[in-house]
């Protein structure tokens, strides 16, 4: 057996330049690259490692630790979970900043690979620079924090652990049941220490996508659920996507006159068109899901997990007699809502579906049309609405005092813009194949209730931990990703100052992104939440702090973001109207650098619900009248939902 002398940082990188992943036959390298921002913790082991010989991996330079892991999450998201970027940090605070994107990758089942440095092994020079010391525990580094947040962690603390832990880490980062994020801790002065590695350690591995069949009796269990009942909808999660299942599940439902709703990680895989997608269900939902969901007497769930913004805390599918039947490669996911289970690939579970079910006819008749024709005229409406001051009334019409709070937005910005007139002037004059990217605030409610895809895979929405901050830094994964397609960034003021990080890299790499920044100089959607919760707006508006009350309750603060972004060196556009943004858009293809759009838009102007609910936490006690109504109103809806 032959054997190469390395240092551990060395055999790492050699080892992850041979991981190959096979899907249906096609063969893809799956570590593209790695991110990395160097600090003492991993500059002399890793980031030697990756001068000395990096292979065929791409080395990006981060700018904010979370930023790069979140721009790591959107590639391989992006890529359908089928390639990665590698992330590596210093130790202790460089560390800590990618336990958020941790969670993110985790939450919404993308892989995700950490590599943080951690703290010496031998403990000779403890406390090293950045090092938590616990006197409890010595055993303890910041790197712990991360076992909450992964789905598979370990600290290589010899040069031989580094074997199992790497073996064990492609295998939950390449199985689609139990990807996530996967974290391995490297104490610094091991990465630098040299060990003999067997040779067969780097040979090329070749990781297979498991496309898992249904057991029979799952199959017959599933076939004779769907016989008895009358009324189905397909709900189409992300599972589905990343299957690639999408012709599966067309075949299917067109047979048997099947709609289908979407999930947010679901949506994109069929165009909006499709006469049987009736697009956004649960909370987020649009009209037409929403109004089928109360009637279906089955639902069938495919490579979802059911968030409460899904199933509407579990309230939507009112009908008495409704079933589940979930179709799902994670037995975790599989079990929810009290389901029939069948435990598959999506693909494989439609195609076995497809040819077992006999005879099946539905009775949904006309009403899906009809749902359908009913969204259409409405997405019409909301994205024609636009501000006159006699009349005026917003889409979120709550008790706050609308008249003083449109003048001193339109004093301070020149603007009367409605979020869902943008919205729509966007949904019309973006190319067909692009890629449109959000994640938190209230855009990813109004992209899944009105937004119309027009090709596949062009809607890339973290919703699974609605993480401010995602949006821009995931933007550029989705590019690196993706490089022929132009990519746009619908992103809040709020989520914008969260973090940007990854605008610079983009620039630095030549990945070109479009940063549509709608400014409404507030937290809108928690604003909304709170005021349509009994409570008046309380800190979610940015304002300043008033004198005279000692509250932030003064003038709005604003913000010139179009300055930031031109600071960075991005092409920058300056909107009040819709005539400007139709215009900036055209200007914006031509261009080669990364752009931002300043658009300044009316407060209360995004889309309303449609017949859901959200279970939040109301108190049940309170001295204002408005609050108590609310918390009698939740209890009655707590009643009506299902409890587990």
């Amino acid at each position: 057996m032959g054997t190469i002398r390395l240092t551990t940082a060395q055999a790492l990188v050699k080892f992850l330049d041979n991981q190959y992943l096979n899907v249906d036959g096609v063969e893809t390298k799956f570590v593209k690259g790695i991110f990395a921002i160097f600090g003492h913790g991993n500059v002399l082991g890793l980031g030697q490692a990756l001068e000395q010989d990096s292979g065929d991996l791409v080395v990006h330079q981060g700018r904010n630790e979370q930023g790069m892991a979140h721009a790591a999450i959107g590639f391989a998201k992006q890529s359908l979970r089928r390639q990665i970027i590698a992330c590596t940090s210093s130790v202790g605070p460089g560390a800590a900043n990618m336990i958020t994107a941790a969670a993110t990758a985790t939450a919404n089942r993308i892989p995700l690979l950490l590599l943080p440095g951690d703290v010496f092994a031998t403990r000779q020079p403890d406390p090293v620079l950045q090092q938590i010391e616990q006197s409890h525990d010595l055993s303890i580094s910041t790197n712990d924090a991360f076992r909450a947040v992964s789905k598979y962690w370990d600290r290589v603390s010899r040069p031989e652990q580094l074997m199992t832990a790497c073996i064990n880490a492609l295998r939950v980062l390449t199985d689609p049941a139990e990807t996530g994020a996967v974290t391995i801790a490297l104490p610094q002065d091991v990465q630098g220490e040299a060990w003999d590695f067997p040779e067969y350690f780097f040979q090329k591995r070749v990781h297979r996508l498991d496309r898992r069949l249904p057991t029979a009796a799952q199959l017959e269990d599933a076939l004779a659920l769907i016989a008895r009942k009358h009324k189905p909808l397909i709900i189409v999660g992300g599972g589905l996507k990343y299957s690639d299942a999408g012709a599966a599940l067309l075949k299917f439902a067109e047979r048997f006159n099947i709609p289908f709703a979407e999930t947010q990680a679901g949506k994109g895989t069929i165009v909006s068109d499709h006469p049987l997608n009736v697009g956004g269900v649960g909370e987020t939902g649009c009209l037409a899901a929403n109004l089928l969901a109360k009637e279906a007497d089955l639902v069938i769930g495919i490579g979802t997990r059911y968030t409460d913004f899904t199933t509407a805390s579990k309230w939507i599918f009112q009908n008495p007699e409704v079933s589940y039947l979930n179709l799902n490669v994670s037995n975790f996911d599989s079990y929810k809502l009290d389901a029939v289970q069948l435990l598959a690939d999506a693909r494989e579970g439609l195609t076995a579906l497809e040819s077992g079910l006999k005879g099946f006819e539905n009775h949904w008749g006309g009403q899906i049309e009809q749902a359908q024709s009913k969204l259409l005229k409405e997405t019409q409406r909301v994205y024609a609405a636009t501000y006159n001051t006699d009349d005026f009334i917003p889409e979120i019409a709550d008790h706050i005092d609308r008249e003083a709070l449109f003048a001193e937005f339109e004093r301070l910005t020149n603007s009367v813009l409605t979020q869902s007139s943008v919205l729509g002037t966007l949904n019309e004059q973006l190319p067909k194949d692009a890629v449109i990217v959000a994640a938190a605030g209230s855009l990813p409610g109004d992209l899944q209730r009105m937004w119309r895809t027009k090709d596949y895979n062009s809607y890339h929405v973290e919703y699974g931990y609605s993480c401010m901050g995602y949006e821009v830094n995931a933007a550029l994964g989705v590019k690196l990703a993706q490089p022929q397609r132009e990519v746009y960034v619908m992103v809040g003021d709020g989520s914008f100052m969260m973090l940007h990080s990854e605008l610079v890299t983009s620039i630095q790499e030549g990945a070109k992104i479009n940063v549509v920044l709608l400014d409404n100089m507030t937290n809108g959607c928690i604003n909304n939440l709170q005021m349509e919760h009994g409570m008046d707006s309380f800190t979610t508006e940015f304002r300043f702090r008033n004198p005279e009350g000692g509250k932030l309750d003064g003038g709005f603060v604003p913000v010139d973001f179009a300055a930031i972004a031109g600071g960075y060196g991005c092409k920058t556009y300056r909107i009040t109207t819709l005539e400007q943004l139709e215009a900036a858009l055209i200007d914006a293809q031509k261009q080669t650098v990364s752009v931002l759009f300043d658009i300044k838009v009316l407060p209360k102007t995004m889309i309303h619900k449609y017949f859901s609910w959200w279970h939040v936490g109301v108190a049940q006690t309170s001295t204002s009248e408005r609050t108590q109504e609310v918390a009698d109103k939740l209890n009655v809806h707590i009643e009506q939902a299902r409890k587990y």
